[in-house]
């Protein structure tokens, strides 16, 4: 039997823990709202789906930030990799139906 402090400990955490994740999911479909309009104004103007610029600055900005944060600054870029393959993938369906850029570059 879990002793009840234990037990009441657990639960708060678990309880903080669901709040940080659904506040995570609110923040990633905002995110991925932004994203959308950007895909839509690259396929308008024939924009290519991917900015290798961008992600590589903001990969060493998210570096830059877990490290402050005290994150693993690996685990952070794997999530932003994870990210942006999903943004190029939407942008570049957004571009197909649009008839637009393909390309990758």
């Amino acid at each position: 039997m879990i002793d009840p402090e234990v037990k009441a400990k657990l639960l708060s955490y678990r309880q903080s823990i669901d709040n940080i994740d659904a506040a995570l999911v609110h923040m990633l479909a905002e995110r991925f709202r932004c994203t959308k309009e950007v895909g839509l104004l690259k396929a308008q103007f024939d924009l290519p789906p991917a900015d290798p610029a961008r992600e590589e600055f903001q990969i060493e900005r998210l570096r830059r930030l877990a490290k402050e944060a005290h994150l693993d600054p690996d685990f952070a870029e794997k999530f932003l990799n994870f990210v942006i393959t999903e943004v190029i993938r939407h942008h570049e369906a957004i571009a197909a139906e649009h008839g637009g850029n393909k390309q990758t570059a």
